[in-house]
C-alpha cells in the first residue's frame, strides 16, 4: 500500500513543507468530490419499441438494376492513360 510510504516521505520533509503538502491534498480532495459526481447507470433499451412505425418494402432483399450497369472497365481509375 503507498500510505506507509507516503507517511516516511512527509516526515523527511520539514513542517513548513508537510503543511504545504496537507493543504494541496486537501485541495485535490475537494476539486475531486466536485468534479466527479457519481454517473447514473445507463437506462436498459427495450426491444420492440419502435415496432409498426416502418414499412419496408417487399423487394427489399432485391439486387440493385443499377449495379447491374457499372462495371469495372468504365471506372476512371481502372482505365489505362495515356502519356
Amino acid at each position: 500500500m503507498l500510505s506507509p510510504t507516503l507517511i516516511a516521505s512527509l516526515e523527511k520533509l520539514p513542517e513548513k513543507l508537510q503543511q504545504e503538502v496537507l493543504h494541496y491534498a486537501e485541495f485535490l480532495a475537494a476539486n475531486y468530490a466536485q468534479s466527479n459526481p457519481p454517473t447514473p447507470t445507463p437506462k436498459r433499451r427495450q426491444a420492440g419499441t419502435m415496432q409498426g412505425m416502418f414499412e419496408m418494402s417487399d423487394d427489399f432483399d432485391a439486387p440493385l438494376d443499377v449495379l447491374n450497369t457499372v462495371t469495372l472497365a468504365d471506372h476512371p481509375m481502372t482505365t489505362k492513360r495515356s502519356r
